[in-house]
């Protein structure tokens, strides 16, 4: 019979969802699964999109523009600029979450073979956006013992090589939480500026940071030229399904390339841009009361966690995930057991094993990313259930 591509072959599982099946088949049985796997807010849609959503009365639904519509980009310019970000409406490019984001941006500034950075643990799915585009991911280390701040310059420098092109950061982190400082930003500008390099930087997060610091973007570093800013409104406005997301840059040979791409996939989703227009302006409120919860989760979970035996995870500043480690040598081995066999009155857990938030082989066996993506009442159920099965776990092994 005929056979896959050699890059499928490749292309990794990924660790958030990768045990979805196991999840699956415990709901057949009737178990009640907590999901902290996957960063799906549980928080309502601002009433404003979901209203735009019933009222479109277009006889067709057309494509809109390849960049977006411009009614959506100009309403993001003000968005931004609340942030100390300023950009036009023409140096915004729509995609089809921010996913596309981040693959379109690596097809136009890296060439087969060539090497970005990233820091690890970091989102999963960049490895995969990096082996769809054939170039080559080198990390550098951030450590748990440390909060996973922003390893030294040292570490960088020794990962650049002349197929170096790009540094990746996520900035609050997914998957640990961690808010880069002011002077780990400068420590990168400097090293982007010295060696000439693209700068990617996911900033899907920048509404929650707890630490009540003013956040800080990479479009503020003053390396115009070299920061290619990814962004989207899944998160925010907990609307991951419009698939709605942004690439933002002033390098106009960048955003000119993007585009050659983004016409050749046609348009981004018509009605996912109809509800994220409506959903930015008007929604203050709802911004702060999504802040307000999350952090409120944030305070009781983390505390929950580290009050387990053999848990610890750093506070987040950041997001709503945290990577913590747990008393068991093989996490996927464990969060697998638990879909499987563990039950705490016919209810368990379900996490992501962090070993693919790594590309080192052998770090984070032991570390799981949980996103505290539900109501708290939900949170105290799933800390006890992780409690009891580790118990269990560790009485088996």
């Amino acid at each position: 019979m005929p056979q896959i591509s050699n890059l499928g072959s490749r292309m990794p599982s990924s660790p958030i969802r990768k045990l979805a099946p196991l999840a699956v088949e415990a709901k057949k049985e009737g178990v009640k699964v907590y999901h902290l796997n996957i960063g799906q807010p549980d928080l309502p849609t601002p009433q404003k999109g979901l209203d735009a959503l019933k009222a479109v009365t277009r006889k067709t639904l057309e494509y809109s523009p390849s960049e977006g519509y411009p009614g959506l980009r100009e309403k993001l310019v003000g968005y931004y600029k609340k942030y100390g970000i300023d950009v036009s409406a023409d140096e915004i490019i729509v995609t089809c979450g921010g996913s596309e984001a981040i693959l379109l941006g690596f097809l136009t500034c890296l060439n087969p073979e060539d090497e970005i950075i990233m820091v690890e643990p970091g989102y999963a799915n960049y490895i995969s956006f990096a082996k769809t585009a054939h170039i080559t991911v080198k990390t550098v280390t951030s450590r748990i013992e440390e909060g996973f701040k922003l390893p030294p310059v040292e570490a960088f420098e020794k990962a650049i090589t002349p197929r170096t092109k790009a540094i990746l950061l996520c900035n609050p982190s997914n998957p640990t939480g961690y808010v880069y400082t002011p002077e780990e930003l400068q420590k990168i500008k400097e090293i982007v500026v010295k060696h000439d390099l693209f700068l990617f930087s996911d900033e899907v997060y920048r509404e929650f940071v707890y630490n009540g610091k003013p956040y800080l973007s990479a479009m503020q570093l003053g390396i115009p030229e070299n920061v290619i800013m990814l962004d989207s409104v899944s998160k925010r406005y907990s609307e991951c399904g419009i698939r709605i997301g942004m690439l933002v840059t002033h390098n106009k040979q960048v955003h000119d390339t993007v585009m050659k791409f983004c016409q050749a996939r046609l348009s981004p989703p018509l009605l996912g841009q109809i509800v994220a227009e409506a959903s930015i302006e008007g929604t203050e409120e709802y911004s702060k009361e999504c802040f307000d919860e999350y952090k409120a989760r944030r305070d009781f979970f983390i505390k929950g966690l580290n009050e387990i035996p053999g848990v610890y995870s750093p506070m987040p500043e950041g997001a709503f995930y945290t990577v913590a480690s747990l008393p068991v040598e093989d996490t996927e081995a464990f969060c697998r057991w638990l879909l499987t066999d563990f039950r705490l009155n016919g209810e368990t857990v379900m996490m992501a094993p962090a070993a693919g938030f790594y590309s080192t082989p052998g770090l984070g066996k032991n570390q799981v990313r949980m996103a505290y993506v539900l109501k708290e009442e939900d949170l105290a159920k799933a800390l006890k259930i992780l409690r009891a099965a580790l118990a269990t776990y560790k009485d088996l092994h």
